[in-house]
């Protein structure tokens, strides 16, 4: 059974899920993967902690600030996805960083036989980047390309290209300088 709550942003409709206790997906609705680990029956729930939480982040976020807690999260990936993940939440509010520079530091960290893994291949960073379920919470939008380009956003690379900007734009408000974005993190 998951809990769905709707909430609406500046861009498009979002919808989040619950196992009852934290948040275990969210996304602008008919994006690539939508509520791909919801499992039936779906149940309209307004009045979980962990939904309220979340539209409290979400309404911080798209006033242009940033949110400084995150939300009970479950995110139920694998071990690769989670280590993805946990890079993913590492990244500052306003920066962005390259999947090749989350494949290095993952190398770095992951062990097999005891011995560290020479190398993650930047695709395989990229397939877990597109399959995380709570955007947004999970910014998965701060990734970009080697080459600094906007690639690969399931909810649209408009949308990615927007969440920078307000990230961007909150930046240059609050620190007095123009927010651009640093490559790596």
């Amino acid at each position: 059974m998951t809990f769905i709550h709707h909430y609406t942003s500046p861009l498009g409709a979002i919808t989040m899920a619950s196992d009852g206790d934290a948040i275990t997906g969210l996304w602008f609705d008919g994006q690539r993967f939508f509520a791909a680990n919801a499992q039936p029956p779906l149940i309209e729930q307004q009045q979980l902690a962990c939904f309220e939480q979340a539209c409290r982040w979400l309404d911080i976020y798209f006033s242009g600030k940033e949110p400084h807690f995150t939300p009970p999260l479950h995110t139920g990936g694998s071990t690769f996805q989670e280590a993805v993940w946990k890079q993913l939440l590492a990244i500052p509010y306003g920066h962005t960083t390259t999947y090749g520079e989350i494949a290095r530091r993952i190398a770095k960290e992951i062990y097999i036989n005891g011995n560290n893994v020479k190398r993650v291949s930047a695709q395989a960073v990229g397939g877990a980047v597109a399959h995380n379920n709570i955007s947004l919470i999970i910014p998965c939008h701060r990734v970009i390309g080697t080459n600094g380009k906007l690639t690969g956003y399931a909810a649209g690379v408009d949308r990615k290209q927007w969440l920078l900007q307000l990230e961007s734009a909150s930046r240059q408000d609050t620190k007095g300088q123009v927010g651009t974005f640093n490559r790596e993190v």
